[in-house]
């Protein structure tokens, strides 16, 4: 999954020598719920107003 995951649990170990890997991932799971929300409010705006993804790549979209 993720490489540098158990360098984030050596981190957060630092301060709080009861972590594990449940303790990140539920101070984590907020983050994600939100990315996830903003995200994917983001795209569906993106598309609506018909926005390109990059220079000469046009996005069609058809329902």
């Amino acid at each position: 999954m993720m490489s540098f995951f158990a360098l984030i649990i050596a981190f957060f170990q630092k301060y709080d020598k009861k972590a594990n890997i449940g303790t990140i991932i539920s101070t984590m799971l907020p983050y994600t719920f939100v990315f996830f929300i903003v995200w994917s409010i983001l795209i569906i705006v993106w598309m609506q107003l018909g926005l390109p993804l990059g220079p000469g790549a046009p996005l069609h979209y058809n329902p």
